[in-house]
């Protein structure tokens, strides 16, 4: 079974949210590896402020005891920031499942650091030095303490880039196949419009690859299909001539009585049968690219036809005069964004006469209002279309 555009852009559209969360994901490991990198630090940072403190001049006791107080705020904040930082070490919360582990060494941590203040403030306040070695053993627990917790975050480390590792390996290759997914699928996509806004689709064997294309194509191959007076067809583009357009409007006049009918003539600018700028072969080629790019827009009740070598008219049935008149623009200004790989680079541009078709005016006198109109706005420029109002300004 065909497989639905619709679908695909719908799973195209999830797949870019998955992209979007998996870069959020990402990046909040990058800031738990930073996290990781600002403990050692902080951990390396308690180790020198200890040795710092077990070391203060004892000649100047006040100042010892202010530099120990600063210090002991320091300690205190330091180890507070180390429990903050676990707050937003999810890999280590969820997957290590380390919190037990983790929130009991800085418990210790805590007892110990106190000891070791408390020891040090004994030591400073004696008048006398008195014997170090209680301050140095509380020193050497609290440093030691401190070397095991640098150590398992390096272990800690070294697990979740393991984690990091394999977690990574398999997110490529998951991003590889679904890019791979959709990059096949949006090229068969691009294909079927490819073909379908070909010129020559016809000689060209091609298997529609999406269901919306495929329904869309049949419309298209069903309206190709239908019988025609061949004399009332345009050879080269497959339009109607100027005999079909008459016969077409005879058939569709009566449709939407309380609708307008506008009528528009366009001629494309600098190429007439005195002015060949290209090759035949790349002039029919251009025509039925222009009659192609026409029908696209084209409605039930409209019709469109190649009247001259040079000239397309058509005849619209809108709900207003601006519709009508917004709707022939809306044509005028495709064509002129069409690309045709010309040598002179220039693009293809229509210029031409919109004109109201009264209820009570015949389709042949409208066209020639229409073509005078034309010839007016040949006069003022290129690429524009223009209406009765302008003429009279």
């Amino acid at each position: 079974m065909k497989p639905l555009i619709r679908n695909i852009l719908q799973n195209l559209n999830s797949f870019m949210l998955f992209i979007m969360l998996s870069a959020f994901v990402f990046m909040m490991l990058t800031f738990e590896t930073q996290l990781s990198f600002d403990k050692i630090d902080n951990l390396n940072k308690q180790n020198s402020i200890l040795k710092e403190l077990a070391n203060l001049d004892t000649d100047d006791k006040e100042l010892a005891l202010i530099t120990l107080n600063e210090k002991t705020a320091q300690l205190q904040n330091d180890i507070l920031k180390l429990s903050q930082m676990y707050k937003y070490n999810f890999t280590q919360k969820y997957i290590i499942d380390n919190q037990k582990e983790y929130l009991s060494d800085l418990d210790t941590l805590t007892i110990l650091t106190n000891n070791f203040i408390k020891d040090a403030r004994f030591y400073y306040q004696n008048e006398k030095k008195g014997d170090t070695l209680s301050l140095q053993m509380s020193l050497q627990r609290t440093s030691k303490h401190i070397n095991l917790l640098i150590q398992k975050s390096i272990q800690y480390s070294e697990d979740k880039f393991n984690f990091y590792k394999y977690f990574s390996i398999v997110f490529f290759f998951i991003i590889v196949i679904l890019t791979y997914w959709y990059r096949n699928r949006i090229t068969h996509i691009y294909k079927d419009i490819s073909y379908l806004s070909s010129i020559d689709k016809a000689h060209k064997p091609y298997k529609i690859y999406s269901q919306e294309m495929d329904s869309i194509f049949l419309r298209m191959k069903r309206k190709q299909v239908f019988e025609k007076d061949p004399s009332m067809i345009d050879k080269v583009t497959g339009i109607n001539n100027r005999r079909g357009l008459l016969s077409s409007f005879t058939e569709k006049k009566d449709r939407d009585i309380h609708n307008v009918t506008s009528v528009t003539i366009y001629e494309i600018d600098n190429f007439s049968k005195s002015n060949r700028p290209y090759t035949q072969e790349l002039i029919q080629s251009i025509l039925r690219k222009l009659a192609h790019t026409i029908s696209l827009y084209e409605k039930a009740t409209d019709i469109i036809a190649r009247t001259e070598y040079n000239q397309f008219t058509i005849i619209l049935s809108r709900a207003s005069v601006e519709q009508a008149f917004r709707d022939n623009e809306i044509i005028r200004e495709s064509i002129s964004e069409l690309n045709f790989n010309l040598k002179d680079k220039k693009n293809i541009t229509l210029t031409g006469g919109f004109f109201i078709k009264p209820m009570n005016t015949n389709l042949e006198e409208a066209l020639k209002q229409a073509n005078k109109i034309l010839s007016y706005a040949k006069k003022q420029g290129t690429n524009q279309t223009l209406q009765l109002k302008d003429i009279a300004k």
